[in-house]
């Protein structure tokens, strides 16, 4: 049998906060085990668990792995918004006039994350270029 993606695990200063966040992102919940003070906080997502781990180091250089979201519900654009509304912020914007590319953003610990086209503005596009 071969193995399966049980958790993605970040490394971060405050696990419950971070957690919280990456919650909030996802539209998913914390374990029920989980609360404020905590040293390891899950966040239970559809297909996968992101496990936050608090270690004493800070974030320094840019992250070697970094999640890329669709959305399903909203086009790039709201997400980017509400994303930034819950506590993300602008790192690099690398949307294009045909509408393709992504945003970079920062979660409030400054991990780099993505945020492509939503689900239905790929199959608008998929469905134009098939025509």
């Amino acid at each position: 049998m071969t193995s399966l993606v049980r958790h993605i695990t970040i490394d971060c200063s405050d696990a419950y906060a971070l957690a919280s966040f990456w919650a909030r992102a996802l539209d998913s919940k914390l374990s029920d085990d989980d609360v404020p003070g905590d040293p390891e906080a899950l966040v239970e997502a559809p297909g996968t668990g992101l496990l936050f781990i608090q270690v004493p180091e800070k974030k320094t250089v840019k992250n070697r792995v970094h999640l890329d979201l669709q959305p399903q519900d909203r086009t790039r654009d709201e997400e980017v918004e509400r994303l930034i509304a819950l506590g993300a912020t602008l790192f690099d914007d690398q949307r294009r006039p045909d509408g393709t590319g992504w945003v970079v953003l920062h979660d409030p610990e400054g991990n780099e994350f993505c945020v492509e086209r939503g689900k239905a503005e790929r199959a608008a596009a998929e469905a134009a270029a098939q025509s």
